[in-house]
């Protein structure tokens, strides 16, 4: 069941290399930077995911960052998710979300899941919204 609304991202990709390809398949390397907010607090950061093109057409997904607040507190996170290619040559992703802080404005992350939906266009603009599940 879907919790309290954890916060959205806004990201531009800054980078993308092919890992490998071959027998049907490609996985992607993709880093990106954004603004967001964990429960109200702002946060910007930096991640990266790889997506693997499998054979049937949808993505499998891997992922890890760092956000940090302006009073410089910090919290990574770790996520996976399946999606697919969008008619205009993006990403839809769909997820789960785990987090780590010692930070006390941000500590509600601390232990709970968290589940995604993570949108990019073609040109690498992203944005995502992320919940509580519960």
């Amino acid at each position: 069941m879907l919790g309290d609304k954890i916060g959205d991202t806004a990201s531009q990709e800054t980078g993308r290399r092919v890992l490998s390809a071959g027998d049907g398949h490609v996985t992607v390397e993709v880093s990106f930077r954004g603004t967001g907010d964990y429960f109200g607090t702002a946060v910007s950061g930096f991640g990266t995911y790889e997506a693997e093109a499998r054979p049937d057409g949808t993505l499998y997904g891997e992922g890890q960052g760092i956000d940090m607040t302006a009073d410089g507190d910090t919290v990574t996170w770790h996520g996976s998710g399946v999606g697919h290619m969008t008619k205009d040559g993006g990403t839809s992703f769909r997820g789960a979300l785990f987090f780590a802080t010692v930070s006390p404005a941000l500590e509600r992350l601390n232990g709970i899941a968290g589940v995604f939906e993570f949108d990019t266009d073609a040109s690498g603009k992203s944005t995502g919204t992320f919940y509580e599940w519960k």
